[in-house]
Formats: structure tokens, sequence, C-alpha cells
């Protein structure tokens, strides 16, 4: 049984600083595209980052600059480092798990085709 687990999230004020995990067991980790996804009320789900099975990584471009995400194979996490968070970033944070025929590259992010597994999600939420 796969199983993703998120947690880090919390309340921070605009310009703080929060590191989101998903603990991940059940699947074979390392062959994985894993990809983080924020879902703010009323909106659909969309992207914020993802690294593939060779450690290459994506960013939305709202992000970029600001998140970084990595994970460790060894220990099947996976993680999401997010500064200077703005009000705007305030949303319910998911993990997933993405492989394709092609393997776990990441292809169809910030497409969530791919993503067969995803996490309980945990929420952020920054104040201005």
């Amino acid at each position: 049984q796969v199983q993703l687990v998120e947690s880090g999230g919390g309340s921070v004020r605009a310009g703080g600083s929060l590191r989101l995990s998903c603990a991940a067991s059940g699947l074979t980790y390392r062959l994985y595209c894993m990809g983080w996804f924020r879902q703010a009320p009323g909106k659909e789900r969309e992207g914020v980052a993802a690294v593939a099975r060779d450690g290459s990584t994506k960013y939305a471009d709202p992000v970029k600059g600001r998140f970084t995400i990595s994970r460790d194979n060894a220990k099947n996490t996976l993680v999401l480092q997010m500064n200077n968070l703005k009000p705007e970033d305030t949303a319910m944070y998911f993990c997933g798990a993405g492989i394709s025929a092609s393997g776990g590259y990441c292809y169809a992010w910030p497409g969530f085709s791919d993503f067969r597994y995803w996490g309980q999600g945990t929420q952020v939420t920054v104040s201005s």
C-alpha cells in the first residue's frame, strides 16, 4: 500500500519560511517523479515544483527563486523549502508521486495526469 504523508505546514507572516516534508512508503521511490502541488479555496490544483528520478527539477514561475525542492532516495523523503513566503502562497499543499511509460522524468508536469499517488495535504497560511 502506497502512502505519502506530508508534514511541516503552518501559519507564517509574509517574508517567513516553512519547510514541507513528504514521507513515502510502499513504492520504489527512486523511480518516481515527485512533485508538490497546491490548491487554494476556489481554485484549481496547480503544480509548484517537481523533481525527477534523475534529480532534475522544475518550478512554477511564481515560486522560482523562493522555493527549493529536493529528494532523498535513501530515506524516501521529499522536501520543499519555502522562503520569502507571500499571502498568495496560502493553500493546501500536496505531495504526489508520478510515473509514465517513459519513467519518472516529470514530462507531464505541471500537469498531474501521470501522478498516481497523493498525500492528504498540509495547510500553509501566509498572512500579510
